[in-house]
This record gives C-alpha cells, structure tokens and sequence, in this order.
C-alpha cells in the first residue's frame, strides 16, 4: 500500500495541477489577557493555505529567527514559510493545508533588527504554547475538517516543534524539524538554550529531521543531527549558498533543493517512507 502512494505522489508531482491555496486568516482567543494600563484579550494568529479540493491533514509550520511572524493578514504568508514558499503547489497537489503560525498577542514584540524581545525558549518550551496551539488545531478541526495534524519547524523555529511534539505528544501525527537548531546564542541565551539539553528520544509520535550536509550556520551543525538521528534523516547536498549563512537563501535554508526536499518531506507525511537524501 505504502509503495502504490508512493506511485500517486510522483505521478501528481509530474502533473500539470489545478490545484491552488487560499489563504486564510485564523485568530484565536486563547483565553487570557494582556496589557500593562488597559487589557486585551491575548489572541493566536494563523493563516491557512487551503487547497482548493477538500484535506483532512494540515502541516503547522514555525518560521526560523526572528520566530516571530508578524501576521495581520492573510497575505503575510509567503514572507513566512521560508524554503516551502515557492512549493505551495506541490502540498495542494497531494491535500496537505499548509498553516503557517505565529507567536501570540502577548508574545509578539520584536524591536529593530528583527530582534525578537518574546517568544524565547521559556514561552516555546511551556505548556502554554501547546494550549496556543491547540487552539488553531481546534478550529482548524471544526471549521474546516482537518483531523491529522503535523508540525514543522525550520531553524530557530525547531525550539517549538520540538516542544510542541513533547507537549502534544500522539495529538499529533507526526513532527519535523528542518536545519534544527542545537546551539544556543551566547548572545541571546534566551532564544535556544533549550536545544542543548533536549531529548529527542521522548517524542511519542514519528519524526522526521531534515538537514543540509553542508548547513554553515553555527547554531545548526549537521554533525548533532546527524548524531541523534536514527533513519529519520534527509540529508540534503549540492545546491547553491548565497547571503547570511544562517540565513533564507544558504544552504541552512536549502538553497537550490528547496523543491526536491519539499518532495521528500510532502512523501514522509503520506508514506512516513524517509528519502535518505536529496540533491547530489
């Protein structure tokens, strides 16, 4: 069964679709408040790219540094989902919603130079943020049917797809975390400190790790990954690295793979079949 979906996935990946995202602002009361002289009630942002036929399953995706997304539309997606942007078409293509998610109201302050001053390891690693979550998982629920549930994180935004896959435990299918980041700031200490002591070992749903064997970036050594992982691995090669090596268009960020490894994790989560490696 697992090889005949298999057969589907490279069949709809070599059609010319139809298929389209919509995108879709979600805010969520998650029942407290913040505020200093005046409160507000704190809400949870997200926006849905809903492909144009029916899903069941939906892939929560947390941005890398600064983790904060900012969203007060729907159309501030694509600035947010960093390598998956440009292959929005390949997850409608096989029924998978793409969420794209933020930090709450009362975690969302991030000063000049994309310098978050919320949302750190203390906010991500708490049950709060898996109660955050759940309620976009519930209204994603029952508005719009989706009842499988996978979270994705890529670099700094593997703190809470981590935390998430510990906290929600088998709430959710399954989880990924793309160029995860294992070394903390000695700057900024507070934003990945968690990640030096976290246990892999006791997620309870299936986990995918994908990583570029030539990641530069100091705070994502492959080497760790590569470590701890047990045939869980992508490993993406070749490529082309260009800017921050931390940053969007580097090979921390897969630069020139973004497609072949969007493939390779759209086939984990219909299959859990792990493509060893993309690339050269």
């Amino acid at each position: 069964m697992k090889w005949l979906l298999s057969v589907c996935i490279l069949v709809c990946f070599n059609q010319v679709a139809a298929q389209t995202m919509t995108p879709i602002l979600i805010e969520a009361d998650v029942g407290r408040e913040f505020g200093v002289f005046s409160k507000s009630p704190v809400v949870q942002r997200a926006i849905l790219l809903k492909p144009s036929t029916s899903s069941d399953t939906a892939l929560m995706f947390y941005r890398g540094w600064s983790g904060i997304a900012n969203i007060k539309t729907e159309n501030d997606w694509k600035r947010n989902l960093n390598y998956l942007q440009n292959n929005t078409d390949l997850f409608a293509q096989t029924g998978i919603a793409l969420v794209v998610m933020d930090c709450p109201s009362d975690e969302n302050r991030i000063a000049p130079g994309n310098t978050p001053l919320a949302c750190n390891d203390d906010y991500r690693s708490s049950m709060k943020h898996a109660d955050d979550a759940k309620k976009i998982m519930a209204v994603l629920k029952e508005k719009y049917g989706i009842i499988k549930f996978y979270i994705m994180g890529h670099s700094y935004g593997t703190i809470s797809s981590k935390w998430l896959a510990k906290n929600l435990g088998n709430e959710i299918m399954g989880s990924i975390h793309s160029a995860a980041q294992t070394v903390a700031s000695p700057r900024m200490r507070a934003y990945g400190y968690s990640a030096e002591s976290f246990d892999v070992g006791s997620l309870k749903a299936p986990v995918l790790n994908i990583h570029h064997g030539d990641d530069q970036c100091v705070y994502t050594p492959y080497s760790t990954v590569l470590a701890y992982s047990k045939n869980n691995l992508i490993t993406v090669k070749g490529g082309e690295g260009t800017g921050d090596v931390c940053g969007g268009t580097h090979l921390h960020s897969m630069g020139g793979r973004e497609e072949a490894t969007s493939k390779a994790l759209i086939q984990w989560i219909k299959t859990g079949q792990v493509q060893s490696s993309v690339g050269e």
